[in-house]
């Protein structure tokens, strides 16, 4: 694939914005902490390789991010948003109003991850996710009554689990997945056992309580690996007993020395992963200002660059830090090409 470089035309960001800011010739980027390790990966290497700027890159949060976004037409505005969800139908109406009415949606892959463990080790293949909140949280319900928690075996409550110490191996709060794990496990399993109302009945606020959900036993029971996912196999291979978060594309190139579990009865495949039916997962998106193509330096190509299969593809480096490879990735990538907008 080639990325020809754009030439630079300030004319329609001079007519679209009174208050223009000085002449920039690097992309900008806001939005999604989740989708930021995916883009900072993109961005050095589009650095690295292109005879562009390297992009800046922040974070702030999708709802943020589509904030900035929608501001207005200029290159005093970001020119891409990252989002963990979909744009809602307000976002669209106020970027419409302040006169972004074209944006091209484009979907970056799935954020989904599998849990697994030494291929010989204890028969870890079936969990709930209030096994791993019982595992992990500080508090737990024990006997109707949130108590610290007692647990250091999974058979500690879960007869059905192996009675192995637990040892939890998980992404680390600056890891792409992070996120959704906390959000697809550890707040459904606290709410699954009544943790998160028992929490409230005892005078938390549901924000408070909620945040709660997500934290996690500081007693070595649960380590955050804040490196890739080979750190992760590394401490599985080392720890019978380990069982560790990883992305799909990295389990599957490591099915010789790692079995997977299910999560709610659903095995982690790209197709279930994709289509949503496996719960430990959700779509990624990042949202391109089409006012701003040809006319920022290097916009077009950096979009094309990040959904190349080079990059986003099963065996890009995105896929080794946790990203599900979208199935759909071509009509994606031609999407781009033919900026087609929402």
């Amino acid at each position: 694939m080639s990325f020809p470089k754009l030439a630079t035309s300030a004319v329609a960001i001079l007519a679209a914005s009174a208050a223009t800011a000085q002449s920039r010739d690097n992309v900008q980027v806001a939005g999604s902490s989740t989708v930021l390790p995916y883009a900072s990966i993109v961005a050095e290497a589009f650095g690295e390789n292109f005879d562009y700027p390297t992009p800046v890159v922040e974070s702030g949060g999708s709802s943020a991010g589509l904030a900035r976004f929608c501001e207005g037409v200029g290159e005093n505005t970001i020119d891409i948003a990252n989002a963990s969800r979909a744009i809602r139908e307000g976002e669209v109406e106020e970027c419409a109003a302040n006169g972004v009415s074209d944006i091209i949606e484009v979907r970056i892959g799935y954020d989904g991850i599998v849990f697994a463990s030494q291929i010989d080790g204890p028969e870890f293949t079936s969990f709930e996710p209030s096994d791993w909140f019982n595992a992990l949280a500080p508090q737990v319900m024990v006997d109707g009554e949130l108590v610290d928690n007692p647990h250091t075996n999974w058979s500690d409550f879960n007869e059905e689990l192996p009675d192995a110490e637990i040892l939890a191996f998980i992404p680390g709060t600056r890891h792409g997945t992070r996120e959704v794990f906390e959000e697809k496990v550890l707040a459904a399993g606290c709410e699954e056992t009544g943790a998160m109302q028992a929490m409230m009945d005892n005078g938390m606020s549901e924000d408070d309580a909620e945040d709660a959900c997500l934290a996690v036993r500081s007693d070595g029971l649960s380590v955050d690996i804040d490196g890739d996912y080979s750190e992760t196999l590394a401490r599985i291979s080392s720890n019978t007993n380990g069982v560790g978060v990883f992305g799909l594309a990295f389990y599957e190139n490591n099915t010789d020395s790692l079995k997977v579990a299910t999560m709610s009865g659903v095995e982690p495949t790209t197709d279930t992963i994709s289509t949503g039916e496996y719960p430990v997962s959700r779509p990624l998106y990042f949202y391109i200002k089409a006012a701003h193509l040809g006319v920022i330096p290097g916009l077009k190509d950096y979009a094309q660059f990040f959904v190349s299969d080079e990059i986003a593809g099963p065996s890009g480096p995105l896929a080794n830090y946790g990203l599900v490879s979208d199935p759909e990735l071509a009509e994606t990538q031609a999407k781009i090409e033919n900026e087609e907008t929402m």
